[in-house]
């Protein structure tokens, strides 16, 4: 795995080193939407950076948040936007209820919100969301990307449509953690990762623990992202 990476990294190079040339030695202004974690916001605050989260829930830890509707400050000069938005009504694991959701426009409402976020008039923009819709009714994701390949022993899809941004690198490549197979009240066998099936004894907060951003995609996000030094060393390995 580390190999292939390291074959891929010239690809990129080719690809966006015009974008990383652009992005000056200085402090970013960041913007983190659909977030109330600060997971991400605080990795970006740790290399000095001025990042806030916005979310319409008041942040889970203290520190530079946003309370509200993000295009309430979208034009506020941000350097930089990572946009986590709402996957309730757009991942396939709630496929069931499509049917559902496409009649009384949820889904279409959700996948708007997304469009507006890929719109915004910010230069370099990152969009994470799992597998769903968004890759059907709007575009393909840049790369697919898992908490495993950044030290994290989980597995979780996570995709990411990027804007003037090189997809991230792998950091470290460890085990994919453990999975849970049970059958379904149906009687129809299933395979999940324990993390995601333990979820489900969390009751009402199931979903901050299902949509958590894993600490080593949030520190590689914020390395690869923001550093001008950073970037280019990577892509000259």
């Amino acid at each position: 795995m580390q190999e292939l990476c390291k074959k891929n990294v010239k690809k990129l190079q080719k690809r966006f080193y015009p974008y990383i040339c652009g992005m000056e030695d200085k402090r970013l202004k960041v913007l983190i939407a659909c977030e109330y974690s600060g997971a991400v916001r605080d990795q970006f605050i740790k290399l000095g950076h001025d990042a806030m989260s916005c979310d319409l829930l008041p942040t889970d830890v203290p520190g530079p948040h946003y309370e509200g509707d993000v295009f309430d400050i979208i034009n506020d000069g941000w350097d930089l936007m990572i946009a986590f938005p709402p996957c309730t009504d757009l991942a396939t694991s709630g496929a069931r209820w499509f049917e559902e959701k496409i009649k009384d426009g949820r889904q279409g409402k959700a996948l708007d919100f997304v469009r507006k976020l890929m719109n915004a008039p910010i230069e370099r923009i990152a969009i994470e969301n799992p597998i769903g819709v968004i890759s059907t009714y709007i575009a393909k994701p840049t790369q697919i990307i898992q908490p495993y390949q950044f030290g994290d022993p989980y597995q979780k899809s996570t995709c990411l449509w990027l804007k003037n941004l090189p997809p991230l690198v792998s950091t470290n490549v460890v085990d994919k953690g453990l999975f849970k197979e049970f059958t379904t009240k149906k009687g129809v066998k299933k395979k999940q990762p324990m993390w995601y099936y333990e979820a489900l004894s969390k009751g009402a907060d199931r979903w901050k623990i299902r949509s958590q951003t894993f600490p080593g995609i949030a520190k590689a996000m914020s390395e690869q992202w923001s550093k001008p030094g950073v970037i280019q060393k990577s892509l000259y390995l």
